[in-house]
């Protein structure tokens, strides 16, 4: 079942997520239907916030960075695998000189912007069958979970922004909490009017 994904302003996105555990109700389901909304939106990634639930669970399917010509054919392999479930994730070490990368958010519609990143980073996190892993992830695959991770924290990737960009982007924000723009998937609006 595809799920209306919560836009900017909405309360859930800034709540710290808790974490769960295998007894956590209808998890299977509701992980199919975050798929299923992930790919309905075209995104590589969703968290449990950005379909209102303040858990600590997000998806990812970096597979359609794997087309950029640029990569390496280490870092293509790597991507094109890169669809797993990550269950109460941590971040365990952040290495490496930032670097930019524009990034959007399928809470933000129509925003893009450059976000400096860590290029590599230690993980540890259960997936779907409550199985602890610990990894490393470089590039691309560290940059979205660093994203997807940052929701789970109550963070947006305009929080990361210079106060400049933020004053520049400021009513493009208020608009997409109210409603006033158009995606080409299901959105839940904090501030819209009600009767429209």
């Amino acid at each position: 079942m595809i799920l209306p994904i919560v836009a900017y302003g909405d309360p859930v996105l800034r709540k710290v997520a808790v974490e769960i555990d295998a007894d956590y109700p209808g998890l299977e389901t509701l992980i199919e239907n975050m798929r299923e909304t992930m790919y309905n939106a075209s995104g590589v990634g969703l968290a449990a916030p950005q379909i209102g639930k303040a858990i600590r669970l997000f998806l990812i399917d970096a597979s359609p960075f794997a087309d950029d010509e640029e990569l390496s054919d280490e870092n293509r392999k790597a991507l094109e695998s890169f669809n797993k479930v990550f269950i109460n994730a941590k971040i365990l070490s952040e290495d490496g000189d930032e670097w930019a990368f524009n990034e959007g958010c399928l809470s933000i519609p129509d925003v893009r912007e450059d976000v400096f990143r860590q290029p590599e980073i230690t993980i540890e996190y259960q997936d779907e069958n409550f199985v602890k892993h610990t990894e490393t992830l470089n590039g691309l695959a560290a940059r979205v979970f660093q994203h997807e991770y940052d929701h789970i924290d109550g963070i947006l990737f305009t929080d990361k922004l210079s106060s400049l960009k933020k004053r520049l982007i400021k009513k493009k924000l208020e608009n997409i909490s109210k409603g006033k723009i158009r995606a080409d998937y299901r959105m839940r609006f904090p501030n819209a009017k009600k009767g429209k």
